[in-house]
């Protein structure tokens, strides 16, 4: 299966027991969801997925049933956030014979690599994996940019394909454009600016309120791209209260509990994160529940 890059697609949070197992009947319960709203690619292990609490075998066993439970209806990434480059090679390896189909790929983890430093490990990971990449651009977080002299150097590689947008800046969309064409398919990594990235040309969005409210994302995604600017920016201002939970330290409590309470997700969290309490668990409850009182009425965005 190709990956075409467009659309929207999520990186899914990770469900656990209350035991701290991993809960393949209620990830199953959320990736139906997914699938039913019309998402065109599910990405596992990001931050979202709260990677870096999963043990090895963990990653290994979400791939396999993921790609099971799809059932070769949209293709299954994997998210690579590694410290080294072995690591990362391994990890992509393990990834493809697992049965994913693309890569998301961060920078070094830990070590602020140079520019050259960085190119070569994207370079390295490319040559030794079949799979596409997708590589995340988020220098706010993660603090290292991937530039677009970089890019240039990357792009030789056919299995570069994508971005993950999220440098913050709406005016790179363009700029990618400009330099690269179709080479690089471009994805918006921000929810917060998702709307805005796909009327700039961005071919797909990689989401995380997604995960509790699938359809209205892709509502605003399809509207988009079909013209309908003034529907979309309907749905896109009813939903900016929700999707600024994603641009926040606790955005996995947050999302998690925006899944709780569309019925298609579990507040459970694998420590050090712990579930939101207090003034903070008030604030985002009333953001969710005032969401939910005003949910917009969709159109069939399915048929356009």
């Amino acid at each position: 299966m190709s990956i075409q890059w467009k659309g929207v697609m999520p990186a899914v949070t990770t469900k656990f027991t209350a035991d701290d197992k991993l809960d393949f009947n209620m990830f199953e319960v959320n990736i139906k969801a997914q699938l039913e709203a019309g998402v065109e690619g599910i990405i596992l292990g990001g931050t979202l997925g709260e990677a870096s609490t999963l043990l090895e075998e963990e990653k290994r066993e979400l791939v396999k049933g993921t790609v099971s439970m799809v059932n070769g209806q949209v293709p299954i990434i994997m998210n690579i956030a590694e410290q080294t480059t072995r690591g990362a090679i391994l990890a992509a390896n393990k990834a493809e014979q697992d049965g994913a189909k693309g890569l998301m790929m961060l920078p070094p983890m830990r070590y602020n690599a140079s520019d050259y430093e960085t190119v070569v490990y994207f370079s390295e990971v490319a040559k030794n994996t079949s799979l596409p990449i997708m590589i995340y651009n988020n220098p706010v977080d993660y603090k290292i940019e991937v530039t677009l002299d970089m890019f240039e150097e990357l792009l030789k590689y056919d299995t570069i394909q994508a971005v993950k947008e999220s440098t913050r800046d709406i005016s790179n969309v363009t700029r990618m454009i400009n330099r690269f064409g179709d080479r690089l398919k471009i994805l918006s990594g921000v929810d917060t600016l998702a709307l805005e990235s796909i009327l700039m040309g961005s071919d797909g969005w990689v989401s995380g309120l997604v995960d509790a409210f699938p359809a209205e994302t892709v509502a605003i995604y399809k509207l988009a791209k079909a013209g309908r600017i003034e529907e979309a920016l309907k749905i896109y201002r009813w939903f900016l209260p929700l999707l600024e939970l994603d641009i926040n330290a606790f955005l996995v409590q947050n999302i998690k509990l925006a899944e709780v309470a569309t019925g298609i997700g579990t507040e459970h969290v694998r420590a050090p994160r712990l579930p939101l309490r207090g003034a903070e668990r008030e604030r985002v409850l009333s953001i969710i529940t005032e969401g939910l009182r005003t949910r917009p009425t969709l159109p069939d965005y399915k048929n356009l």
